[in-house]
């Protein structure tokens, strides 16, 4: 039995101590093998490549979309080249660095070519860039996760363990296969008792994993790989533990790690942007029933968290305090909402054109408020356009926070009653209240210069105080 593990581009970034930890540490012989490891690009690399996660400056896609002149994404191109090389020179050494510097060179040159044709092309009227944006993003995508894989098989090798490449970018491939046949082609014959395959985070296919989960697409690789070859257990290496809280925000001292959960809290995690695992590809290892087995990296001893179908604690709790900053709240007031259905179905529909994501909503009779990230620059267009749609519409932005309650039970008496409490006792006023009958999730809307005060309140009035981490912590 094998498992399927994913190492994160954070985690990436300290390979060396990887090596000391997950990749090798104290394994020999047989105990190296039995595992496939999926690899995301180096921390910040897809940042260069693509456009920076959280803050939205561009890299070189942005830039090539923009299409505003022919060489700014050219010197972002020569910017990852530049940092690519330096990753290169850190790592590796003698014939390993040369054969890694070859490697890259070409496929960026091959890219920068390919670009540099596709803008000349679509100089001409018949054919428009924005047709082809989608496969220039996937293939620039792709380098991160080649030039991350590449290098490790090297190091490995090096270190005499029979690491194995295994490059699910397509790159000079004829004809696209489906996601399912990519992955199977590529690990047919691969004997796993003797191979150590390391496998690019992207995956090249008909479907196009970035056009459906855009920066989860190495998630996704990473459960297809898990379900088709029957893994037994599935491990998200990270360089944090599952939590109760955020120890930056709460303390090292206060938090408890999280022994075991569900999939049902993971997905509540992941609509607050701190995802355990992107939720579609959590939905192939539910359905297969796999463990996922969230562990820290550089604590290679500790069980870490797992996560699977049927766990529920033993008695009801909150088992995480989490949240999300950077909110918009989205009201929009108009008396002729009333009996018309329509309404919330068109003014969704608005949103997810402009590409917001819809945390949470509220609505009475006459009014909807839409908790929605986003950038402002969307989030002003979609008052304007509900604007011109509904002139009759009073329509208020706020920036807000929203703070969570999160538990596989959450059926906890007087929990509402504590959250107020608590959140009064620190001056700290509730501008929304959310709660589910299903009783996994409270969710309290806050000013946005209190999300820290108001984490730190939850967690001491719902976790510390409750004294239940036995509860929680046991693997």
């Amino acid at each position: 039995m094998h498992t399927v593990e994913k190492i994160g581009g954070t985690s990436m970034s300290r390979f060396s101590e990887l090596m000391d930890t997950i990749l090798i540490g104290n394994r020999k012989g047989a105990a190296l093998y039995n595992r496939i490891f999926v690899v995301s690009a180096y921390g910040g690399m897809t940042n260069l490549l693509l456009e920076h996660k959280k803050t939205g400056e561009p890299g070189v896609y942005a830039r090539f979309a923009e299409a505003e002149n022919e060489t700014a994404w050219q010197s972002s191109l020569d910017q990852v080249r530049t940092e690519m090389l330096a990753k290169n020179a850190e790592l590796l050494s003698g014939d390993d660095q040369i054969k890694a510097d070859r490697f890259i060179l070409e496929r960026i040159d091959e890219a920068a070519s390919c670009m540099a044709n596709l803008q000349k092309l679509c100089s001409v009227g018949h054919f428009q860039l924005q047709d082809h944006l989608l496969r220039v993003r996937e293939m620039l995508a792709s380098l991160g996760e080649t030039h991350s894989a590449f290098n490790s098989v090297l190091a490995l090798q090096k270190a005499g363990v029979n690491a194995r490449f295994v490059d699910l970018s397509g790159w000079h491939q004829e004809q696209p296969l489906n996601f399912d046949e990519m992955i199977q082609t590529h690990f047919q014959g691969i004997d796993l008792t003797r191979e150590l395959p390391i496998a690019t985070g992207y995956a090249h296919c008909q479907e196009g994993v970035m056009r459906t989960f855009d920066r989860g697409y190495s998630e996704m690789t990473f459960s297809k790989i898990a379900t088709l070859t029957g893994a037994h257990e599935a491990i998200i290496h990270k360089e944090y533990h599952l939590s109760s809280a955020d120890p930056a925000m709460v303390g090292l001292d206060k938090i408890v790690t999280i022994g075991r959960t569900n999939y049902d809290v993971a997905d509540q995690l992941s609509n607050l942007g701190m995802e355990a695992i992107h939720p579609k590809a959590a939905k192939g290892l539910r359905q297969q029933g796999i463990k996922l087995r969230i562990k820290n990296a550089f604590e290679p001893h500790h069980a870490g968290t797992v996560i699977s179908n049927d766990y529920c604690s033993a008695s009801p709790c909150v088992e995480i305090i989490a949240g999300r900053r950077n909110v918009f709240a989205l009201e929009i007031f108009d008396q002729d909402m009333l009996g018309d259905s329509n309404y919330d179905i068109e003014l969704a529909r608005l949103l997810h054109q402009l590409k917001l994501y819809i945390v949470n909503r509220d609505s009475d009779a006459n009014s909807i408020t839409y908790y929605v990230a986003g950038t402002r620059k969307m989030v002003n267009r979609a008052v304007r356009l509900i604007n011109d749609v509904y002139p009759g519409a009073d329509v208020d932005l706020k920036k807000v926070a929203i703070v969570s309650a999160i538990g596989s039970d959450l059926k906890v008496s007087g929990i509402l009653a504590r959250t107020v409490s608590a959140l009064a006792s620190a001056n700290i006023s509730i501008q929304a209240l959310h709660q589910s009958m299903r009783q996994v999730e409270m969710q309290c809307v806050v000013n946005e210069e209190d999300y820290e005060s108001a984490v730190k309140a939850l967690h001491h009035a719902l976790i510390e105080q409750e004294d239940h981490g036995d509860v929680i912590c046991a693997a």
